[in-house]
């Protein structure tokens, strides 16, 4: 059976990798999680380049408008905390519950100024 990799998403188009490397579950050795794309040294510097003409639009935005699209992320992350924490699990090897948790702290972690 052929696996296509996740590709890498740059500058608003999802792109294949110049290679890909599996994920494997460490509490599971044959547990294969995906195969994720490695990005080539040009698409490296493609993502850069499009992440930092993409932050002065960004840096412009009133605080009222990042603060609500942040808060959508994190309503679905809490959404999502349980297909969040499975993930996790699966991938770090971890118990659910501490994915789970960790998947909550993701949005509920005060930020640095608090």
């Amino acid at each position: 059976m052929t696996v296509n990799p996740f590709p890498n998403y740059i500058a608003g188009t999802w792109a294949a990798g110049s290679d890909a490397a599996p994920n494997i579950n460490p509490s599971d050795l044959n547990d294969t999680i995906g195969h994720y794309s490695q990005a080539s040294a040009n698409q490296t510097v493609e993502a850069i380049e499009a992440a930092a003409a993409a932050f002065p639009k960004w840096r412009a935005t009133s605080p009222l408008v990042r603060f609500e699209a942040l808060d959508r992320i994190g309503s679905e992350i809490l959404a999502s905390v349980d297909e969040l924490g499975d993930m996790l699990a699966r991938e770090e090897g971890k118990t659910l519950p501490e994915a789970k948790a960790e998947a909550c702290l993701l949005y509920t972690s005060p930020s640095p100024r608090d």
